[in-house]
């Protein structure tokens, strides 16, 4: 397995070398077919992540494929101004000084389960635009959404300059092995551990899209109804397994009550009786994630949801509350339709709290005071924030989307993906002119203080 994964970066790297990805022209013709694939397999990409994820059609539509194309659509209509060379003043008359956005070379993409095709191919498309060759490698977790990318992109895209490889940990870990020019993850903490481990082996640069318990603080000044949709809407999105859905709430006890309440009635009106039944909701990746969610359910009383179903890997969504901040599921990302409430008396302890815990990936606000507010965008460490609502902050294509910390480093959507995956070459250019070498003689022994002076003037 080794030798197969050295004789695919080895191809792609030969590609590379050659050049092949280089012309704005080749770049733009690939990325027009990654936007032909979407929509001419459109329905077998929908049967794939309903068979994985049993994802309603709105939710795989709007998150993943119009997702993914509407991306590709924005890098053809940046990519004639991205890749100009950019010349920049010089400090020496005479020296013409330039920036040549130059791709890093074999690119390796290591996609997510949650979202299978657009957090593995979304990257991809902007190392592509960036004149990389690319090595994907899909999700095993998401066998479906794996084998159709597996099947369709290298009848779209070219076979010396992309490849997709596939496989488990073992694969895996020997596929990390090879060098490659830069890398990109998305996935678990743990597992980006790892990555960067490999990575540090050849002094990979990597991207690091990672996780944490992104927390949510709400205050009486909030509009109830309005909040209380946002935010559940935001956790039950992909039945929970989104890597920026609130992860838990902080507010007053009074708050809590209200909360409650009204969630009661939204989670009725939107799921029915019987939320299993419901054809808007997801279902949790794998058995086994039913048995660690199902852990959580002891963490705290359920006062909406608290059932759950392995066999047909189903968490109802719920709501706790009475939860103790050193419980298990106030250290571990929750990843699923779980909601814990926990108290606190003021905004102030809410900051102390989540400063006191690893950096989130997102941080939700729903609050009138712009005090309160403009406190916690200045004193909350996160990859991002998204006031009065939920997830939002990651949908706009001119906003960076990235962690800090232990939910990640580094940062890609819209200019920022290109720029991920490209080196900015500073180059001078100076010329045999003997005007000009009269001033930088200055610089060549012996050396006295009159040179001193002419150099730092």
């Amino acid at each position: 397995m080794a030798t197969s994964y050295k004789d695919v970066v080895g191809k792609a790297r030969r590609a590379f070398n050659m050049g092949k990805t280089r012309p704005i022209e080749f770049r733009r013709q690939q990325l027009m077919q990654l936007k032909k694939m979407y929509q001419e397999n459109r329905q077998t990409f929908h049967t794939a992540l309903k068979s994985d994820l049993n994802k309603p059609q709105l939710e795989a539509e709007v998150f993943e494929l119009d997702f993914a194309e509407k991306d590709v659509d924005f890098l053809l209509s940046k990519l004639d101004s991205w890749v100009k060379t950019e010349e920049v003043p010089s400090i020496v008359p005479g020296d013409k000084s330039y920036i040549i956005r130059d791709p890093y070379g074999v690119v390796l993409v290591m996609g997510a389960w949650n979202y299978p095709l657009q957090l593995a191919l979304i990257p991809a498309a902007g190392a592509i635009a960036a004149g990389n060759t690319v090595i994907i490698k899909p999700s095993e977790v998401a066998p479906a959404t794996a084998a159709a990318i597996t099947k369709f992109l290298p009848k779209y895209l070219d076979q010396e300059c992309f490849h997709v490889v596939c496989g488990g940990v073992s694969e895996t870990t020997e596929l990390l092995k090879q060098r490659f020019d830069y890398i990109f993850y998305t996935g678990s903490t743990m597992v980006g551990k790892i990555v960067r481990e490999a990575a540090n082996r050849f002094l990979t640069p990597i991207t690091l899209e990672l996780g944490g318990k992104s927390p949510c603080y709400i205050d009486d000044t909030a509009d109830m109804d309005i909040s209380v949709r946002r935010i559940l809407w935001g956790k039950m999105f992909n039945l929970g397994q989104t890597c920026i859905a609130p992860d838990y709430v902080l507010c007053r006890k009074e708050v809590q009550n209200k909360f409650v309440q009204k969630a009661k009635e939204v989670l009725l009106e939107w799921y029915g009786e019987n939320p299993k039944d419901s054809p808007c909701l997801s279902r949790i990746i794998t058995e086994r994630h039913v048995d660690r969610l199902a852990e959580y359910l002891k963490d705290g009383k359920p006062v909406v949801g608290g059932h759950h179903d392995k066999t047909s890997k189903w968490i109802e969504p719920t709501i706790l509350v009475d939860v103790s901040f050193d419980s298990k599921i106030m250290n571990e990302e929750i990843f699923g339709p779980i909601l814990p409430i926990l108290n606190v008396e003021t905004p102030e302890q809410a900051v102390d709290i989540i400063n006191n815990r690893e950096k989130p990936l997102a941080f939700y606000v729903f609050s009138t005071k712009k005090d309160d507010t403009d406190m916690f965008l200045q004193q909350i460490p996160c990859g991002g924030i998204t006031v009065n609502d939920t997830l939002h902050h990651a949908a706009n294509h001119n906003l960076p989307f990235g962690g800090v910390g232990h939910s990640g480093m580094g940062a890609y959507h819209g200019d920022y993906t290109f720029y991920t995956f490209t080196h900015l070459k500073p180059v001078l250019m100076r010329q045999f002119d003997k005007d000009q070498d009269a001033i930088l003689k200055k610089r060549y022994p012996p050396y006295n203080e009159e040179k001193l002076k002419i150099l730092t003037s």
